[in-house]
């Protein structure tokens, strides 16, 4: 460390530690509605992914509508002129809706999260987690083997196989990791050790950012990571109706990756 680092370190501190500090309340916050929601059931825990999509849904709408009314008229007007303009006007529209969902995100932060780390806590403690069969749930028994159908419910294991390995849930977020995923969600860059959780700190912004059905994208080093974290944590997201896919499993610019990228509330591991 220069002399002139270690006198700003005196006078201004560490920046990493002060961005920890900052993080705190927030972290303490989301820790306040783990009592709330641990006495959720089952399906009450599901129903809060609807409730959250509902929130966003409802603030954007009006935006949305009038993007909505905008583009019909850009189809069907033949004024060049008309149509630039519409555009501009569309463009102002999706960023005063890109605003809005940032500010209801960073206000659903504290319990999206938490519902996330009890989801995992779910995963832990009960080999199969039964819950009432959604269209998804009935989807997904079709391909998953950790999903299964009895009458109207549906039966989640809590072991699966990630990419060649086979392996039980064991995994809750300590608070390093939810420190990890606010600074993730606020764009900031996290440094963490081997064996410190990142891939579990992903699930948290990841979920919260899905919910608006804009799709979230995770980048990994290789194509073999990305491959065993999709499986991995795949069926903590699609327990909240959120796909989940690995655009390595498709070629490039085929048909089956383009419906990957495309697809809405879809997480793709890349």
């Amino acid at each position: 460390m220069s002399i002139l680092n270690a006198i700003i370190k005196v006078f201004v501190g560490d920046k990493s530690k002060q961005d920890v500090k900052a993080m705190m309340p927030l972290v303490e916050k989301i820790k306040s509605f783990e009592v709330e929601i641990e006495l959720l059931t089952h399906d009450e825990l599901r129903a809060k992914t609807t409730d959250f999509k509902s929130k966003i849904a409802d603030v954007r709408k009006d935006i949305e509508d009038e993007i909505d009314k905008l583009n019909e008229e850009a189809n069907t007007t033949e004024d060049i002129d008309r149509k630039e303009d519409i555009y501009i006007e569309i463009d102002k529209l999706k960023d005063e809706s890109y605003t809005i969902t940032e500010t209801l995100l960073n206000d659903l932060l504290p319990e999206a999260f938490a519902v996330v780390k009890e989801t995992t806590k779910r995963f832990v403690n009960n080999p199969t987690i039964t819950v009432i069969a959604s269209t998804f749930d009935r989807e997904l028994s079709g391909t998953k083997s950790y999903v299964s159908l009895e009458g109207d419910k549906a039966v989640w294991s809590n072991s699966w196989d990630a990419a060649g390995k086979p392996i039980t849930w064991d995994m809750v977020h300590y608070d390093v990791q939810l420190i990890g995923g606010i600074a993730l969600h606020e764009g900031k860059i996290a440094e963490m050790q081997t064996g410190e959780g990142k891939t579990l700190v992903a699930t948290l912004p990841m979920y919260l950012n899905a919910l608006t059905g804009k799709g979230v994208h995770l980048v990994t080093v290789n194509d073999y990571l990305a491959k065993r974290d999709s499986a991995w944590m795949a069926p903590i997201f699609e327990f909240h109706g959120l796909s989940v896919d690995c655009i390595d499993y498709h070629q490039p610019n085929s048909a089956e990756r383009k419906k990957s990228i495309q697809c809405r509330h879809h997480l793709r591991y890349k």
